[in-house]
């Protein structure tokens, strides 16, 4: 680790979960590590809101993805249990409502799956889920080993033979839904194994296929929940950073980075307040969208700014937030609503950036899982209804660009939110009555806390209000993602849900760690944690000293079924070949040393 007297600095903007992964792997790197935070609290998304004994989770509320998760921490030479996280396994993962009265429980115990799939499509359509988890792992596999562990720095990236071969099998041109289709023959579980798509807030008609394995992490490695609320997780990253010697300064909003004379290297940040502060590099890990348009000077980049605020965003949300004074045991800690005419609902967010008559909902209930988020005998609600993102920034201040940029159809800010949420509310009450059976909602509702595209906007500065970034449809992923480095000024790295590899809390785990050694990398320096055991499952490791009965061998049956095969094919051809040749054997019992009478 280099000393105090020849530390390089960096700042980090935004104290997100990439910013204080980021800031504490370049710590751990030896950087002397500033972040700067413009809210009061870490974590930004996945943050908490308190209210008398009440938690609710204003963001993410399960945790996927567990190695992810693992890796950050054993690369600081850590863990979770070390640092006081608990996770606890949430078990069903989801219990999904249907219009027609009926649910289905998604678990990742098999025999719940069997008989929860075999109630709809028989002994077959189970065989077919379990082709379809064999498709699924393969999605994970292959992404997490060549795109959430590979930066993608230029389009020739993509011409990568690891990943190039592997291409076709990841699906990226078909939709999660079609590939579903293939598998699922009734419309009801096409549903089941295709709303995930609202974790990277798209459509299952428009998502690439290969993020069957968000669902598949779920199946497989199963839905957590960190005791305390997601943040947990986030303040044991911040604890790891005090330790490491990092200042994380909340309250502390950047106005704009600093550049030399000719724009080509950053040199610092000015604050808000006027203050000036110097720094080798600059990490951003404010919504890239809007630090491409608010926070860098006038340059050659501006013009890439603006068409930034032109690509596709993720959706928004009307995210309600209620405090119960009893609990609603019908309900589970997670649980899924989806609208009759479920395509519809989602072309009216996604196509038309519009919020739906019926609404596919999710409702999260912390307090199933974990009794810390309420009150004894009461329950936390948490109430996403995905809604199209804003029509409009109403961030944006370049001086070159249109500040009213639009990606094309949208929600308008001075709509009438007060009657929308009204609605919403209603609309969302009544269903979760209707459907569970449980006692009247409205009345236990002590009080309530909401976010709006709006408020999203205004507090997280997410461009247009979009809660997960850019969406990632196909030109907006891999090489075609905001670069994790500025195009034109040396010094300036990106980190978050919209720059590579995307969106949620374990993929921007992995892009810290992506970014991180692009830093070093450029700097020419070796990163702490090369040649440590990676926390991956890639069985028990092969070479001197390997017990025997751990040994790898491929092959070893002796009558395999390829075996077999070639054998039973020779015995084949030499039988046709003796009968079309007309040789005759035959046995003289006076001449024993010989063999045959016949000729050819």
């Amino acid at each position: 680790m280099a000393t105090s007297e020849d530390k390089q600095t960096a700042i980090v903007v935004g104290a997100g979960v990439g910013g204080v992964a980021t800031a504490a792997r370049l710590a751990k790197a030896g950087f002397s590590v500033t972040v700067l935070e413009k809210n009061s609290f870490t974590g930004g998304r996945c943050s908490l809101i308190n209210y008398k004994g009440y938690r609710f989770d204003q963001g993410p509320s399960l945790l996927l993805l567990p190695k992810l998760f693992e890796e950050t921490f054993h690369d600081l030479d850590t863990s979770l249990s070390a640092e006081g996280v608990s996770l606890l396994k949430c078990e069903p993962n989801y219990n999904l409502w249907f219009g027609d009265g009926e649910s289905f429980q998604l678990s990742s115990d098999m025999a719940v799956m069997k008989r929860e799939i075999e109630k709809w499509e028989g002994k077959a359509g189970f065989e077919r889920y379990l082709s379809w988890l064999a498709e699924a792992h393969r999605h994970y596999e292959i992404s997490v080993r060549e795109v959430l562990h590979r930066n993608f720095t230029s389009i020739f990236n993509l011409a990568r033979w690891n990943f190039l071969k592997h291409l076709l099998e990841l699906h990226p041109f078909e939709s999660i839904y079609s590939r579903a289709a293939k598998y699922f023959w009734t419309e009801r579980l096409r549903r089941v194994f295709t709303f995930g798509s609202m974790y990277m807030g798209m459509s299952p008609f428009d998502a690439p296929g290969t993020y069957s394995l968000l669902q598949y992490t779920e199946l497989a490695e199963g839905i957590w929940y960190p005791v305390g609320g997601f943040h947990a997780v986030v303040a044991a990253l911040v604890r790891v950073c005090e330790r490491l010697g990092v200042d994380i300064r909340l309250d502390t909003p950047v106005e704009s980075i600093l550049t030399t004379p000719d724009g080509r290297t950053a040199t610092g940040v000015r604050l808000l307040s006027g203050e000036e502060l110097t720094a080798d590099l600059v990490v951003v890990n404010a919504d890239l969208v809007y630090a491409y348009n608010n926070l860098f000077p006038s340059s050659p980049s501006t013009s890439y700014a603006q068409s930034l605020q032109k690509r596709s965003g993720s959706c928004s949300s009307i995210s309600f937030y209620w405090a119960l004074s009893q609990k609603i045991p019908e309900l589970n800690a997670h649980n899924i609503f989806l609208a009759d005419e479920y395509r519809e609902s989602f072309d009216s967010i996604f196509d038309r950036q519009s919020i739906p008559h019926e609404p596919s909902f999710y409702v999260n209930v912390p307090s199933r899982i974990d009794p810390t988020a309420a009150p004894d005998g009461k329950d936390s609600l948490v109430v996403l209804v995905p809604v199209g993102h804003l029509l409009n920034s109403s961030t944006s201040k370049n001086p070159h660009g249109d500040p009213s940029a639009s990606s094309g159809a949208g929600l308008k800010a001075e709509q009438d939110w007060p009657s929308i949420v009204d609605s919403a509310r209603k609309t969302i009450i009544q269903t979760i009555e209707s459907r569970t059976n449980c006692a009247p909602l409205a009345p236990l509702i002590v009080h309530e806390s909401l976010n709006t595209p709006t408020s999203w906007e205004e507090t997280f500065n997410l461009d247009k209000g979009s809660i997960l970034g850019l969406s990632h449809s196909f030109f907006n992923v891999l090489a075609f993602r905001p670069k994790t480095k500025h195009p034109s000024i040396n010094g300036v790295y990106f980190v978050g849900a919209s720059t590579h590899p995307g969106t949620g809390v374990p993929i921007v785990l992995a892009g810290a760690k992506i970014t991180t050694e692009q830093i070093l990398k450029d700097l020419g320096r070796g990163n702490p944690w090369t040649g440590k055991e990676v926390v991956r499952d890639q069985g028990v490791r092969q070479g001197k000293g390997t017990r025997d009965i751990d040994r790898v061998r491929k092959g070893g049956a002796i009558l395999s079924d390829l075996g077999i095969g070639i054998l039973a094919l020779v015995v084949l051809v030499g039988t046709l070949a003796y009968v079309n040749s007309g040789l005759v054997i035959a046995w003289e019992p006076k001449r024993k040393r010989g063999w045959g009478s016949g000729r050819l």
